[in-house]
């Protein structure tokens, strides 16, 4: 059957996952309006099956990816500049965003505009830190594999921040070795193309995975929560929707490219973020979209989203921090003067690599008021609409993790400006 009868029948990917989107609030409201029950409990494990899913091909994509995108790198001449304007890029668009943040705060008042109750507040079980930071770039084996024991149970997870060190050590290993080191690269290279595939079959499952987790969030969360922190709410999604749809923008238009292009390449990933509220979920979807929608080179691309996955979040190390830190210190009556806002500044640019591995926004948030001497039991007060903000702020670091390579590799001239502004084809979700 030919691919133009195909698209006939069926829909185009994005209108698969707009319709997915809309099934989930439909499917959120009715199993809500019934109290949950099994019907519920469907829908959260569908969800969580589907960003399993992603996330176990997170190492295996990372790692392989990286080893080939430092094999690639010896093509380049100007690796180095790529790598050192990467991080300027991250600092730019997180001083710019952590900026917006602090100005909606001292604008907006959200600490004193609330109606929460100070019985909320509650130290949160991790914090972060500079030292955790330092320990994380050390792997603690191999496939940077971490245990957590809560009760009689015991959870394996990964840290990307090791797994991207370890894959730059042996890919720089296998390059310096010359002929010896030719054959893992091979290898490697057919893995990659292997995970590759694998993905794009996973991708398929996107609409089906955006109801499930959409009717999830509408379940366990509903709306009744903004209520007594509508103000704080309002504040971090003013400056998300700033950043996401003024900020970006700008910075693509000065450098010759077209807000709408982006956007339709980029967004399988930036909606599968707001969904899933997971930046290391979506990741395998980032790189697919950089690379073969955006046109960034996949030498540059393999190396550069893996690394803002982990360091690159206006949403939850800029913005979010930057609100939630004003917040508290109103909250409590704690005057904050130029050099409290220097050092939110100083910890949101270069602090989300602390978060690296960790608990995101929450732990990102601990990090800030420590650095201010604010109290941590604030966490407490903002832990009840997290989730709904998370959706959020995850779709502003994906869309920030695809941008920087993309604006970057334009600056350099290695933007493959034909594939950027070229349609999609229909029956795919990303080119082929």
């Amino acid at each position: 059957m030919s691919s133009s009868a195909t698209s006939s029948r069926f829909p185009s990917f994005g209108t698969q996952v707009l319709l997915g989107m809309a099934a989930g609030i439909v499917l959120g409201l009715a199993v809500r309006s019934v109290g949950g029950g099994p019907f519920g409990e469907a829908l959260h494990t569908i969800g969580q099956i589907f960003v399993q899913l992603l996330k176990a091909l997170v190492p295996p994509l990372v790692f392989t990816a990286i080893v080939a995108s430092i094999a690639a790198l010896r093509e380049l001449t100007n690796a180095a500049k790529l790598v050192w304007n990467t991080l300027l890029w991250f600092a730019l668009t997180a001083l710019i965003a952590v900026s917006i943040g602090i100005a909606l705060g001292l604008i907006i008042q959200p600490g004193l505009h609330t109606s929460v109750s100070a019985a909320a507040a509650t130290a949160p079980a991790s914090s972060g830190s500079w030292i955790d930071f330092l320990k994380g770039l050390v792997p603690a084996n191999f496939l940077g594999i971490e245990a957590s024991t809560r009760g009689d149970s015991t959870a394996l997870s990964f840290n990307v921040l090791q797994i991207i060190v370890v894959a730059i050590a042996i890919g720089a290993a296998a390059v310096r070795v010359g002929g010896a080191g030719e054959a893992f690269l091979s290898f490697n290279a057919s893995a990659l193309a292997i995970f590759r595939r694998i993905l794009r079959w996973i991708i398929r499952l996107t609409p089906i995975g955006t109801a499930a987790l959409i009717g999830d969030a509408v379940v366990r969360y509903g709306w009744e929560a903004l209520s007594a922190l509508g103000a704080f709410a309002g504040a971090v999604y003013v400056g998300l929707a700033l950043v996401l749809l003024v900020v970006y923008p700008t910075i693509l238009v000065a450098n010759g490219l077209s807000p709408r292009r982006f956007f339709a390449k980029a967004w399988p990933a930036i909606q599968l973020g707001f969904v899933s509220r997971s930046s290391v979920g979506t990741l395998p979807v980032t790189e697919e979209v950089t690379e073969r929608g955006l046109g960034v080179p996949r030498a540059y691309a393999a190396f550069a989203v893996p690394l803002g996955s982990t360091t690159k979040m206006d949403g939850c190390a800029a913005i979010y921090p930057a609100v939630a830190a004003i917040f508290v210190a109103q909250f409590y009556n704690v005057p904050l003067g130029l050099s409290d806002y220097a050092l939110i500044v100083l910890v949101s640019v270069f602090g989300s690599a602390a978060t690296a591995g960790l608990t995101g926004a929450v732990v990102m948030l601990t990090l800030t008021l420590s650095t201010l001497g604010l109290p941590l039991e604030g966490v407490g007060l903002l832990l009840a609409i997290d989730p709904i903000l998370d959706m959020g702020r995850t779709a502003v670091n994906v869309a920030g993790q695809a941008l920087v390579p993309t604006i970057v590799a334009r600056r350099a001239g290695i933007l493959d400006l034909d594939r950027f502004g070229r349609d999609l084809p229909v029956e795919e979700p990303l080119p082929a």
